[in-house]
This record gives structure tokens, sequence and C-alpha cells, in this order.
């Protein structure tokens, strides 16, 4: 589990420099696809912390809850996820 949270933490700090360096193009009045380019970057960077995230919850969060008798709560919560994934 701890792997999984400096992972996460990683990932994280690399999406606030990240931003922090648009906020700087644009400050800066950088070419507008130079800037984008950078901000799809940072939105597949936060799709990999989405997916470490996830895998951890499926990994450890979710059969504990299923050990401890939680079946619909933690299927309700898997639905809830996958919705707002889709919108």
């Amino acid at each position: 589990m701890q792997t999984s949270k400096d992972d996460a933490i990683k990932r994280l700090n690399y999406i606030e420099g990240h931003l922090r360096g648009i906020r700087k193009m644009v400050e800066d009045d950088a070419y507008c696809v130079d800037i984008l380019k950078q901000t799809y970057a940072v939105q597949r960077a936060i799709e990999k912390f989405e997916q470490v995230l996830l895998r951890g919850h499926l990994s450890h969060c979710v059969p504990e809850g299923i050990r401890e008798g939680r079946d619909e709560e933690v299927l309700g919560e898997l639905e809830q996820l996958f919705t707002l994934s889709r919108r």
C-alpha cells in the first residue's frame, strides 16, 4: 500500500509542477498551441494518477469491504465511480 501512496504523491507533485509551468506560460503570453500541448500532458498525468488510486482501491479497499460484509456499499461505490467516469 505504501508503494501506491508514494506513486500517487509522486504523480501529484509532477502535476502540480506542470500546472505551475502552464501558469507561467500563460503569464508570459506563450504560444497557445504550446500551452495546449502542456494541458494535454497534465490531463494524461491526472488519468495515470486516477489509475493508481483505482488500482489501490480495487486491490485493497474493495476486498476488505467485502470481507467486512459491506458488499452492497462497495458495489454502490464502484457503480458511482463507473458512472462518473462516463460523464
